[in-house]
């Protein structure tokens, strides 16, 4: 038998400074310069900050009490430790520090000192010289590391970190962020100097990644000025002329200060259109315009005007407050893609354009053309030259593969648009293309200047491990075809014009493909978004902040086979059940990548598309149904969560963020489960012993999603440790008895443990989890009294018991726990969210039982006066003793104690949890000086006596003091 490791406990399964954690990450998502996010776009990154300190608590040992290794410590001293550590994650997750090398070091120190001590303990194992090397930390690895948050940061944290994805566009991103630039940190660049930089200064600092980033921005400016050569007709300025600013019919005075310059156009603005479904103008194609505003900022106002002419029409632009008309511009009332024939007024039905599209007869006129002024953004009436320009247009390659038109969010699909070239315009292909087919003409020039430079070459190129003038061309390579990937996202027919920042949006505000009827083609030497110089500066700026220090490696891997985590610290962040299809979304970039990267990368690139079969999503169209599409994803999360726990370094907990959307679905016995639970149990029966549940909330309230839905805007880090291949079981009543003994400590370590971070009451129902099911998952199982073994639903409901709600049902404790910390106020669904999993239930689930209001992102508790007056016990399936308590409260006041006693005869086992939720809630509302609220409790157990008297009228009341459910 294998000599047990000596593993202390790290800091993350007792204590950590949460709000500090919480409050860097949302600040982080507003942060745009210099973050890794501006390197390319990847979906649901998790912040720097919070994995920054996830992994510091994972390595760090905890110093409090028995958990403790450090030899003769006090309480006191190990609080005082503590605190020290909880400062360093303080300092650690803030925006300013992430390249503070003082802040950094001190992290490091810490998580040295505990490894060091490790390596003590376990200094006669008979792995020592194979696990526990002093002098050497432990590797990292991510197996799901998308766009690269955790690999990024434990390099950072001075790990060797190590990647691996499914996805090739997420191992690109990760070799661009921590593979990449140790290979080639501290070499000066090798490209000419830009014309436009001052002359070298003496000593220039090329530490770290600055020489590679400044080779990057000189080659991508050779790039985007041998383009201009090539297409720069393509994208002609246009004169300000006397005919436009004297028009008789459109006189524009706001144009006399550009008479007889030639602007610099910013963007062409398009609305799609459609044949006339009228048979009296059947061959006009009329446009789908959504709106006619172009600007509605103060003072700056500007929009399209229509002008009908016999049997067809042109656009003008007006300066000036829009009218109604020209707000709603062609689109009809209602919902969905319902549009109106501008010739004749005509409805154009949603069906109708579909067959359009499907038909290839969906076309596109200008409405409009933005161009750059010295004062501003200049509004022009289109031109039959600019029009022309772009029709005439012939695009010589473009990513002709088709996507699956059916995947989450591809509503484009419904439009003829099958292809990712249809999602182009003819002008964008070229443009897209050229500034592809260049990325392997600056590579050939990069490496002759290498070599020029005394750069030594072994001809090895960079898939291949090489380090000399050819794989450092190629690493140059990799970043200029990156920023012509993210270029896409700006320069495709489906970014819209925003008419409040006036500027061209990019497609990805959100993880979809949606379809929009007037776009905007951006300028790609405009000098503004959209032109290819301005997404390079962006992905050069992050590429300075990268920490190029550690050796990084990035490889393509399946996460239930890889063999990369064998004796290393794991974090990760899988796949979001079927919230997000990553491998659909990513060909949007991957057809570009490949074209610029697969003589780099030959192998990753190899397919036409991104692998899809393998990817551990629930995506029913690719499986069948629902329900097979989640087996799927179940049975490969559980393959893939076994593998980690068979070759994680057993010194170390796992930590795995779980951030799927809460839902509930029911089960053989007519009971619900959530997504949270299901979760769990797939995470204990890969081995898992679970030690730790910390809530994250990652999200600001202003983002582009939660403005008109309830985003997911939270996730929980599991930590995990391997359970025993030998582990006993338990019986419930035993496993009751540890619960007692072990509860109590670590809800005091929670709420006071830490003085300055104690956990906030909305978090505390999840945090507790952690130490119960600690608990709960070191057995092989749990055994009821007759034998069967205990679920993790039961297991959760024990647990609870300890915050003294477990008398009531699920829905009643998320809404007492949300109570007793908000009251009636207005508060974040990510918060909601958290709390919700941690009571067994879920924010849709209490939104249709009819006790709470959900929207943009928040969520209330609703009064009782708010209540349906029609509700009735009888045809509600999910009646939480909350609601039932409010809606008699609500009958009391306004029909009186009869009406309230027939009420109650109707619910008779629900009398006595009601009457004791009125006392919990009386007394509650008291302590928190809410007097008014206090009041309707108090008087609903001020009548209990007079309306069970009515209730006994109208029939027999139970006297059953236990729940029925």
């Amino acid at each position: 038998m294998t000599a047990p490791i000596k593993s202390p406990k790290k800091l993350i399964e007792v204590a950590l400074p949460l709000d500090a954690i919480n409050a860097a990450s949302a600040r982080e998502k507003s942060i745009r310069h210099g973050h890794p996010s501006t390197l390319h776009l990847w979906w649901a990154r998790r912040p720097l900050a919070a994995a920054r300190a996830v992994i510091f608590a994972q390595m760090v040992n905890d110093p409090g009490g028995e958990r403790g290794y450090f030899a003769g410590m006090t309480k006191a001293q190990a609080a005082a430790k503590r605190e020290e550590l909880f400062k360093i994650i303080e300092d650690l997750v803030q925006w300013e520090n992430t390249n503070n090398e003082a802040v950094l070091e001190r992290a490091r120190a810490a998580i040295r000192e505990s490894w060091v001590e490790t390596c003590r303990l376990n200094k006669g194992h008979p792995q020592a010289a194979e696990l526990f090397n002093p002098e050497k930390l432990p590797a990292f690895h991510d197996p799901f590391a998308g766009g690269g948050a955790l690999p990024l940061e434990a390099q950072r944290l001075g790990l060797e970190s190590w990647a691996s994805d499914l996805n090739p566009v997420a191992v690109t991103i990760n070799k661009a962020m921590i593979e990449i630039p140790p290979k080639f940190a501290g070499r000066a660049p090798v490209g000419p100097r830009l014309a436009e930089d001052k002359q070298a200064r003496f000593g220039e600092d090329w530490s770290g990644a600055k020489g590679l980033a400044e080779d990057v921005r000189r080659y991508g400016a050779w790039m985007r000025a041998e383009a201009e050569k090539r297409i720069g007709h393509l994208y002609p300025k246009i004169e300000v002329t006397a005919e436009m600013v004297a028009n008789p019919a459109n006189p524009r005075p706001d144009l006399r200060p550009y008479l007889g310059e030639k602007l610099t156009v910013i963007a062409w603005l398009w609305a799609r259109t459609v044949k006339s479904p009228n048979p009296a103008f059947a061959e006009v194609e009329v446009p789908l315009a959504s709106t006619f505003v172009l600007s509605s900022k103060e003072g700056k106002q500007a929009y399209v005007r229509p002008v009908v002419e016999g049997g067809d029409y042109r656009f003008t632009v007006q300066v000036g407050e829009p009218d109604e008309a020209a707000e709603a511009g062609t689109k009809a009332k209602g919902r969905g893609a319902n549009f109106l024939c501008l010739m004749s007024g005509t409805p154009i039905s949603g069906d109708y354009i579909k067959a359009e599209g499907q038909a290839g007869r969906m076309g596109a006129r200008l409405m409009a053309i933005v161009a750059e002024g010295q004062r501003g953004r200049v509004y022009l009436t289109p031109t039959d030259e600019h029009e022309s320009i772009a029709a005439n247009t012939t695009p010589t390659w473009k990513p002709d593969v088709e996507f699956f038109q059916q995947a989450l969010g591809f509503r484009v699909g419904n439009y003829g648009m099958t292809r990712w070239s249809d999602l182009f315009t003819p002008r964008q292909l070229v443009a897209l293309t050229t500034f592809s087919d260049l990325v392997q003409d600056a590579i050939a020039r990069c490496r002759q200047d290498a070599l020029a430079a005394g750069m030594a070459d072994d001809g090895v190129g960079l898939d291949a491990g090489g380090s000399g003038a050819a794989a450092y061309a190629e690493a140059v390579g990799v970043y200029l075809a990156l920023a012509l990937s993210r270029l896409t996202d700006i320069c495709n027919s489906l970014c819209r014009w925003e008419i409040t920042k006036t500027q061209v949006r990019n497609l990805f505000g959100r993880q979809a493909i949606p379809m929009i009827w007037d776009f905007a083609e951006n300028n790609v030497f405009g000098a503004a978004a959209g032109d290819y110089i301005i997404s390079l500066g962006n992905l050069v700026r992050a590429i300075l902040e990268l920490p190029a220090q550690q050796e990084g490696h990035a490889v393509h891997s399946d996460a239930q086979s890889q063999g990369v985590s064998q004796q290393k610290l794991v974090s990760t962040d899988p796949p979001y059940y079927d919230n997000i299809g990553y491998a659909d979304l990513s060909d949007f970039f991957y057809v570009w990548l490949r074209k610029s990267l697969k003589p780099i990368y030959p192998g990753l690139y190899a397919t036409l598309a991104v692998p899809k079969a393998e990817e551990l999503v629930a995506t029913p169209y690719r499986h069948g149904n629902k329900d097979k599409a989640e087996k799927f994803f179940l049975d490969g999360m559980t393959k893939a969560m076994h593998n980690l726990a068979e070759k994680a370094h057993p010194a170390f907990p796992v930590t795995i963020y779980y951030a799927f959307k809460q839902s509930e679905t029911a089960g053989d016995s007519g009971t619900s489960s959530t997504g949270w639970e299901t979760f769990l149990q797939a995470v204990l029966d890969a081995g898992f012993a679970i030690t730790g549940t910390w809530p994250m909330r990652t999200e600001l309230g202003n983002r582009m999603r939660s403005s008109d839905s309830n985003a997911l805007a939270s996730s929980i880090v599991l930590v995990c440790r391997q359970r025993a291949h030998d582990a006993p079981t338990i019986g419930r009543r035993a496993f009751i008895r540890e619960l007692n003994a072990a509860l109590p400590d670590a809800l005091d370590e929670m709420t006071r443990g830490g003085v300055n971070c104690p956990v906030a009451p909305v978090d505390l129902s999840q945090a507790i989890i952690g130490p119960g099911m600690a608990i709960f998952s070191q057995y092989s199982a749990v055994l009821e009294a007759d034998g069967s073994e205990m679920s993790v639903k039961t297991a959760l409901q024990l647990i609870n018991r300890f915050l003294a709600e477990d008398d009531f049902d699920h829905d009643t404790q998320f809404c007492l726990a949300w109570f007793e910390q908000l009251g009636w106020a207005t508060g974040k669904f990510g918060e909601a969210d958290v709390l919700a999993r941690a009571k067994g239930t879920s924010v849709n689930g209490l939104n249709e039982a009819g006790v709470l209001e959900s929207s943009g992102g928040n969520l209330r508790l609703l009064r009782w006066a708010e209540l349906d007056a029609g509700w009735s016990p009888e045809d509600d399936a999910r009646t939480p003793v909350w609601e039932a308590l409010h809606q008699l409260i609500r009958a009391l006041n306004k029909d009186g104690e009869s009406a309230a006693g027939a009420l109650l005869a109707r619910m008779p086992a629900r009398a006595e949890p009601i009457r004791s939720l009125a006392y919990r809630l009386y007394t509650l509302c008291e302590r928190q000086g809410w007097a008014e609220d206090a009041r309707a409790y108090n008087e609903l157990v001020a009548a209990w006596g007079s309306v069970e008297a009515a209730a006994a009228e109208s029939g027999p009341v139970g006297q059953q003091t236990t729940m029925d459910w």
